[in-house]
């Protein structure tokens, strides 16, 4: 992740959140600056400011965000964590017989299962984003590429982790779907995504008379993103598909 990227990344998370096209002030740049110069890692800076958002609307205020300074606090709570689970890491707990390593506790699968479906879904980002931008460059090309980036960084801090955090992982990985989603319906066609809908609709059509509206609005806007995943190429991240 090079310097420049590490700027644009954090400013357009927060635009996003932010909800409206609110351009970061030079205090904002500096803090940013501040974080990539003391190391903290990109995935831990956007998961405080998507953790610091998620707490505002919890409990909504008058007063909206509108500096990047709002996030701080939960940013530096996420790198002090993060620093935390580094600490000790290369050095194997062993069972004092021929040096095996333990079983790590605390994680739902296997830390080499879950390095390989990482792995896995990278090459998969790369060979999708290769494919698309042989054809054209739009924005699921540009955000196949960050996914790709953005998991390749998380795969060597798992990999590097003394106590490796599948919560906080998980969280990361649902951050980088969103993402790809909402650049998967950008860059649809009109007709791609007529597609797309009437194939979803045909799936949900026999439970639809037995669903409230809302259930079956969400269970189709879930069924669509679901095609135009397999329509592009695009794999599910989360650990709960391994």
């Amino acid at each position: 992740m090079n310097y420049y990227n590490y700027f644009t990344e954090i400013e357009d998370v927060f635009i996003r959140r932010r909800g409206k096209t609110l351009l970061l002030s030079p205090v904002d740049w500096v803090l940013i600056e501040s974080w990539k110069e003391r190391g903290v890692p990109l995935h831990v800076a956007l998961r405080g400011i998507e953790s610091a958002f998620d707490s505002y609307e919890s409990r909504p205020r008058r007063r909206s965000i509108k500096t990047l300074l709002y996030c701080q606090e939960e940013v530096e709570a996420q790198f002090a964590e993060w620093l935390e689970s580094q600490h000790g890491a290369g050095s194997a707990t062993t069972n004092g017989e021929g040096g095996t390593p333990e079983r790590e506790t605390g994680l739902p699968f296997p830390r080499t299962v879950i390095l390989e479906h990482l792995a896995r879904c990278r090459a998969d980002f790369t060979r999708a984003h290769d494919g698309r931008r042989a054809t054209k460059a739009d924005e699921l090309c540009d955000a196949l590429a960050r996914a790709a980036g953005r998991l390749a960084e998380l795969e060597q801090d798992f990999a590097a982790a003394a106590r490796p955090d599948a919560e906080k992982l998980e969280a990361s990985l649902t951050q980088l779907e969103d993402l790809l989603d909402r650049a998967m319906h950008a860059s649809a066609s009109p007709q791609e995504l007529g597609e797309a809908r009437r194939t979803a609709e045909t799936d949900v059509k026999p439970y639809r008379e037995r669903m409230e509206r809302a259930a079956y609005e969400q269970t189709l806007n879930r069924l669509l993103a679901k095609t135009l995943r397999e329509h592009y190429g695009v794999p599910r991240l989360s650990l709960f598909y391994l």
